[in-house]
C-alpha cells in the first residue's frame, strides 16, 4: 500500500512501523500511515518472564515465526536475547519457511534434540490460520508454551500475554474518525497498548504434567478450567 501511494491515508497495525521505513516516528509519522504499533521490547520480556514463573526450570526457549519476519527484524532479534540474559535464557529461533501442515510439522520435529524446555508463539498473521496444529504440536513436544493471541489458548494452548484488541481496534475507528475530520496521518501518533491479558488454561497444564504457582494463578485476568 504504501508503495501504491504517499497521499490516501493508510492506518495501518502491525509490528514495529520505524525499522520497516513505514514511518519516522512514532510521535510524529510523517507521512500518509498512522494506527498501531504491536512490537514492544516489555511485552516480549513479560512473556519470557511468565514461561519463567510457569516452569521455573526453563533454560532454552523457541521462538516460533517465519524466516522471514525473524531475518529482517532485528529489534526483535536484540530484545528477546537481552531480555533472555537477563533471565537467564536462551532464546532458540524455530523458523518456517512457508505455512503449512508439513513444515510446521517439521520445526517441531527438527527443535526437538536442541532440547527447549519452552516456546514462544507471538502475534503473526502468518502462523494464526494453523494455530490448532501449533497447539497440538507442542502439547505433543510436551513444550510449556505462552502464545501472542487468546484463540490459541481457546486451541487448547497453555498461556496467552497479549494487548486487549478491543482496546487497539477502537484506537484505529479512532484514528479513522479524525481523518474523516480532516486531521493529517502525519500528526496522529502511532499508538502502542497500554492494556494486556493474561490467560491460562488449567486443562493445557493438568496435560502437560505442569502445577502453576498459586502466585501465578492470582496475576491471571482470565483461567480456563
Amino acid at each position: 500500500m504504501r508503495a501504491a501511494t504517499e497521499t490516501i491515508p493508510i492506518v495501518w497495525i502491525g509490528v514495529d512501523p520505524i525499522a520497516r521505513g513505514l514511518v519516522t516516528s512514532l510521535a510524529h509519522p510523517g507521512g500518509n500511515i498512522t494506527g498501531v504499533s504491536l512490537f514492544d521490547y516489555e511485552t516480549y520480556a513479560k512473556r519470557l518472564q511468565i514461561l519463567k514463573d510457569a516452569v521455573p526450570s526453563t533454560s532454552r526457549v523457541a521462538f516460533l515465526s517465519p524466516r522471514r519476519a525473524w531475518e529482517s527484524g532485528q529489534a526483535l532479534q536484540q530484545a528477546l536475547q537481552q531480555v533472555g540474559r537477563q533471565l537467564d535464557m536462551s532464546v532458540i529461533p524455530m523458523l518456517i519457511e512457508e505455512s503449512t501442515p508439513s513444515e510446521y510439522q517439521r520445526v517441531f520435529a527438527e527443535i526437538a534434540p536442541a532440547r527447549v524446555d519452552g516456546l514462544i508463539v507471538p502475534d503473526m498473521g502468518d502462523l494464526f490460520p494453523y494455530r490448532q496444529l501449533i497447539v497440538e504440536l507442542a502439547e505433543k513436544s510436551h513444550l510449556p508454551a505462552i502464545f501472542g493471541i487468546r484463540e490459541y489458548v481457546e486451541a487448547g494452548g497453555l498461556m496467552a500475554y497479549l494487548a486487549d484488541q478491543g482496546e487497539l481496534y477502537r484506537r484505529m475507528a479512532d484514528d479513522v474518525h479524525e481523518i474523516l475530520n480532516g486531521v493529517k496521518p502525519a500528526d496522529i501518533p502511532i499508538y502502542q497498548a497500554t492494556r494486556f491479558q493474561f490467560i491460562i488454561n488449567l486443562k493445557a497444564a493438568e496435560v502437560l504434567g505442569l502445577t502453576i504457582p498459586p502466585a501465578l494463578l492470582l496475576t491471571a485476568d482470565e483461567v480456563i478450567e
